[in-house]
């Protein structure tokens, strides 16, 4: 018999969360070029990009494509082992070829992008030229973090732990299959085995830091290292990771 508490809790329980979606900026329209692009990260790093979700951003096109030609980029993404789950940046036409194709809109969902200096749209002909964008070598600014958040329990593998707007400071594990992710820098006293991503939206001078390094992936700003064989000089060992341009670099602590 049901008892009258199971009658009056709902099924289900739907909250908004931060979840690993990527931004799949689009900037030639080119299907067969971007699906052998996007194979190849994935074969480079399954562990980071097969069935990862991607938002479509066809916002520095000229003009935007019809839904058939989206369509068709859809599905060799798709192909790739990629998931596409909706469309970005919120235009009137971006909603209605959004609506055409039956996906979502993620109308705020260029944040990172905007930060580094790149204009949010592609500029029709007749318009003034835009400000040059900022060199891919000039680091994004940096913003204060607001707060840390610190995480004393170890991170277990499928675990996702999200700093954001600051650093994220974890006094324990990270096991294999867990990731930690901070808008900010990473600082992990003890074995870092899964996945750090520092920077998470764009900021090019947030590091990561850890006790014993025998990570699976870091990332800075979206630039990324995938370890399958780790070097033997940092294995095990107090490491540090930053950028310098577009280049991740990794180094023994003291």
């Amino acid at each position: 018999m049901t008892s009258s508490r199971n009658l009056l809790e709902p099924a289900a329980e739907l909250k908004f969360g931060q979840v690993g979606i990527a931004n799949l900026r689009i900037k030639r329209l080119d299907s067969p070029g971007i699906a052998q692009e996007l194979a190849d990260k994935v074969h480079s790093a399954p562990q980071l990009f097969l069935r990862a979700p991607v938002v479509i951003d066809l916002s520095h096109l000229s003009s935007l494509p019809e839904p058939s030609v989206v369509r068709e980029l859809i599905e060799r993404i798709r192909a790739c082992g990629m998931l596409p789950v909706g469309l970005s940046y919120g235009t009137s036409e971006n909603e209605a070829l959004a609506v055409s194709l039956d996906l979502p809109l993620f109308a705020k969902f260029r944040t990172a992008f905007e930060r580094s200096g790149e204009p949010a749209v592609a500029p029709p002909a007749a318009s003034p030229a835009p400000e040059p964008p900022v060199p891919a070598s000039a680091p994004v600014n940096r913003r204060t973090p607001m707060r840390s958040l610190h995480q004393d329990k170890p991170v277990r593998s499928g675990q996702q732990v999200y700093a954001r707007d600051g650093d994220l400071i974890v006094t324990n594990l990270v096991a294999n299959g867990a990731e930690v992710i901070a808008d900010g820098s990473i600082h992990v006293y003890g074995p870092l085995r899964g996945r750090a991503l520092a920077g998470a939206q764009g900021d090019a001078g947030a590091r990561i830091y850890c006790q014993e390094f025998h990570a699976e992936l870091v990332s800075i700003a979206g630039q990324y290292r995938v370890f399958e064989d780790l070097p033997s000089d940092l294995r095990g060992q107090p490491v540090q990771a930053w950028l310098e341009g577009e280049k991740l670099h990794l180094a023994r602590l003291g």
